[in-house]
């Protein structure tokens, strides 16, 4: 758990109940942080500890201290500039929901080692819709109760009556159900642009693209069945991937985004998400002196922790970042994805280069800025170390 959350939560709880009974709340808890840092990485059991405490020494019920602590932490990261991105997130609230998985995707460069939740949105009306919400955590149901009505007053100015359904939990997740009221008129205008009756379209034979023209567009896009054996993959995967076609998609790859299972179903009803696919297995870098290559791995990998934090095994598996989009004609799925790849050192070590990433989007840019940004953070660093050892002497 990242400190932005810590920091706002020991913020809340200085303001609601003192600096004195804080204090006692942050000793029975056993916390020894007087503050946190907001990239820094806590243990994920510091705010039920404290929420425990609170309890034990005020008499608050659990889900009104998470409730406040879910809005308050919508307020409280508006300092940090947040507010701009929860404002460009969706033009009306039903846009925002249903691209609330998405957003902790773009933080990923800031907080490479976040863990977060999923959402999923189904059965709109005019009247609200229903939302889904997976995490790893449990206990924070209230938290995001608190956060959806606050972002929606906030930002969009309406008032949402937030409705728990069902709850289910796992030992690794928890499934929550949420019924969400609030004029959701803005759906209706989704309803009638799907169908146009004035529009004038293009005649089809003036889009015409050859599949092979189409699938050069995208290297590391993937085509698989109904029994999600795949069947086609881009240029980028072959060169990594040769033997990709025929076998199943679920067995070659774990599904990391959205929280859930891979299946064919899955997929249909979650086409609006942003699907992250890891390899199962490490990547086996063809062509290359073994010992070579070992010797360069060590080397590289010395500045992972610098660079976003992946760890020295996650580099040898390929994550892939993309849109599912059901293809009617062919009754097959097609996975459009690009590689994530957070610096050089990751791409060295899953076999690809540069030229592999497409042109059309940021895949290269990315991968250079972060490379500078590493070299940078490195060299501060160096700097910082050399001025403690004269310090020192």
């Amino acid at each position: 758990m990242y400190g932005l959350l810590l920091e706002s939560f020991l913020e809340v709880v200085q303001d609601k109940y003192g600096e004195e009974m804080a204090e006692k709340i942050r000793r029975q808890a056993n916390v020894p942080q007087h503050t946190f840092v907001t990239h820094k990485v806590y243990s994920e059991t510091l705010i039920p500890r404290m929420v425990s405490a609170i309890v034990d020494l005020t008499g608050d019920k659990v889900e009104e201290i998470m409730d406040l602590m879910g809005s308050s932490f919508v307020t409280f990261v508006t300092r940090y500039g947040y507010d701009k991105l929860l404002r460009v997130l969706g033009r009306n609230f039903r846009d925002f929901l249903n691209g609330l998985d998405n957003l902790h995707e773009y933080l990923r460069f800031s907080y490479p080692k976040l863990k977060p939740p999923s959402f999923f949105v189904d059965n709109e009306t005019a009247d609200g819709l229903t939302l889904h919400y997976r995490s790893k955590r449990k206990g924070f149901i209230h938290y995001v109760k608190g956060q959806i009505r606050m972002v929606a007053k906030i930002f969009y100015n309406m008032n949402v009556d937030v409705q728990v359904i069902s709850e289910s939990r796992t030992e690794a997740m928890t499934h929550v159900i949420m019924k969400l009221y609030f004029d959701n008129s803005a759906y209706d205008d989704v309803l009638k642009d799907d169908h146009p009756s004035t529009n004038e379209f293009i005649p089809s034979t003036q889009l015409n693209v050859s599949s092979q023209m189409f699938f050069s567009a995208f290297p590391f896009h993937m085509v698989f069945t109904r029994a999600l054996v795949i069947s086609s993959t881009g240029t980028g995967l072959q060169a990594i991937l040769p033997d990709l076609c025929g076998k199943q998609v679920d067995i070659e790859f774990a599904l990391s985004r959205p929280l859930l299972e891979l299946s064919w179903s899955n997929i249909m009803s979650h086409t609006n998400n942003i699907f992250e696919l890891t390899t199962t297995d490490p990547i086996i870098l063809r062509g290359r002196d073994e010992s070579t290559f070992e010797e360069d791995f060590d080397s590289v990998s010395r500045t992972t922790s610098m660079s976003g934090g992946f760890e020295l095994e996650a580099q040898k598996h390929l994550k892939l970042k993309g849109q599912m989009m059901y293809m009617k004609e062919w009754n097959a799925m097609m996975f459009l994805g690009t590689p994530v790849m957070p610096n050089l050192d990751t791409m060295f070590n899953t076999g690809l280069y540069i030229n592999d990433l497409s042109m059309h989007d940021s895949s290269r840019d990315l991968v250079l800025a972060g490379t500078q940004q590493s070299v940078e953070l490195k060299l501060a660093l160096d700097q910082e170390q050399q001025k403690k050892q004269k310090a020192g002497r």
